[in-house]
């Protein structure tokens, strides 16, 4: 049995734990509501900016770009997202697991995979596993600007210009709650047209033609794919984290609990015992007097 100084120790031990998860949970929750904020307001015109270049795609008049070059696929870029720290729950396991299933059906079919990674945990991972990482990106602050961002898009672009791969993919965490994100693998190069039943009646003009907005602004919008990718992984990352904290927390404060309901046992269990001593020694002291009487 445990001795009252181990389950205070022991009790002492897991409060400090609990105060330590407690404010990891007040500071990812005040990073999240940023992340949150900023995926969130550039969601809208993000979408926009896609329905936009889908719209060129889909013109009948040829509009010609590289990027929206289609070839037979003999090999594709991932750039996989992920965080640099853990204590987030299943955050990076979900979004690695689902790019670990896409890579598989990808190999069976003879194709090539190379990996952009942003972060720390998917790197470490692709390379336990000797996959080829062609570039890495980590410690992205936690209010990225595009300017900061637009590297990890021109290294895909580059790759997909110059014929290394047919085909690039996002891999990240779309944030749809703050209990709940799920895991995305999302086309980026080339961009395709919208298939017939999703097209709309809009009609956009561009001045002064098509082809010279799209040769100025198709790169800025794929760069911008890239960054709200990294915003949504960002919201997803803290809001995880902020779950996963909040969990351990609770789950600390019910060991303490258990723990102090011990303690007591034990020092009840200790005080009877004492008192059982006394009596037992009263008892035979008692006898003892009696015998020489």
């Amino acid at each position: 049995m445990e001795t009252l100084r181990e389950i205070r120790r022991h009790i002492r031990s897991v409060r400090n734990i609990a105060q330590i998860t407690r404010a990891m949970e007040m500071v990812a929750a005040s990073k999240m509501i940023r992340a949150q904020q900023q995926a969130l307001a550039s969601r809208p015109y993000t979408q926009k900016a896609w329905e936009v270049l889908t719209y060129l795609a889909a013109q009948p008049e040829r509009i010609e770009h590289p990027l929206y070059e289609v070839r037979p696929v003999k090999a594709i870029c991932i750039v996989l997202i992920t965080s640099d720290r853990g204590l987030c729950g299943p955050y990076n396991h979900n979004i690695i697991r689902a790019t670990a299933q896409f890579m598989l059906e990808k190999m069976d079919q003879g194709i090539d995979i190379q990996l952009i990674t942003v972060g720390q945990r998917g790197r470490d991972f692709m390379l336990r596993y000797g996959h080829n990482v062609i570039a890495e990106f980590t410690k992205v602050s936690d209010r990225p600007t595009l300017l900061e961002i637009a590297p990890i898009a021109r290294v895909a672009m580059e790759q997909f210009l110059s014929g290394q791969v047919d085909e690039v993919y996002l891999a990240y965490t779309r944030f749809v709650s703050t209990l709940t994100q799920r895991p995305t693998i999302q086309q980026l190069l080339p961009i395709e047209p919208p298939k017939a039943e999703e097209r709309w009646a809009a009609l956009y003009i561009f001045e002064p033609d098509p082809q010279t907005v799209l040769n100025q602004v198709l790169p800025r919008f794929t760069e911008l794919q890239v960054y709200h990718a990294i915003l949504e992984a960002q919201a997803s990352e803290h809001s995880a984290r902020m779950v996963a904290m909040r969990n351990a927390t609770e789950n600390a404060n019910e060991l303490i609990t258990e723990l102090t309901l011990r303690f007591n046992k034990v020092r009840q269990w200790n005080i009877t015992r004492e008192m059982m001593d006394i009596a037992g020694g009263a008892e035979a002291l008692r006898k003892a007097r009696a015998s020489i009487r």
